[in-house]
């Protein structure tokens, strides 16, 4: 499961940082820059905390998206992904994943509402 996590929070840190580069908007460049940096910090201890519990993933696989969505949106699938799952989880990785739960949506936000 954790497999499937990290996968996804990877996956966004890489769509982010690409758009991040190419906008030509500054509040669309700041929001991703932060995030690209934040998301991998959450996804690197929600590694290490599943590791210390249940022992290395083995496997990351490596998902993209489909269709040509805009970067909020494809923030938003990936949320999703993450929320659907969340609850399999032990509480202690709950709090993990809350944390980068409410990074997405934030990052949403800013995406969406300041220009």
């Amino acid at each position: 499961m954790a497999s499937k996590t990290l996968s996804i929070l990877f996956m966004a840190r890489d769509i982010a940082h690409k758009e991040h580069l190419k906008t030509g908007s500054y509040a669309q460049h700041m929001a991703l820059g932060s995030f690209y940096e934040d998301v991998i910090g959450l996804a690197d201890s929600l590694a290490e905390a599943y590791q210390g519990k249940y022992g290395i993933v083995k496997e990351i696989p490596t998902i993209a998206l489909k269709g040509n969505k805009n970067i909020s949106a494809q923030l938003k699938i990936c949320v999703e992904m993450i929320e659907k799952d969340r609850n399999e989880y032990d509480p202690f990785l709950q709090n993990i994943i809350d944390s980068a739960i409410a990074l997405f949506y934030s990052t949403i936000y800013k995406l969406d509402h300041l220009k």
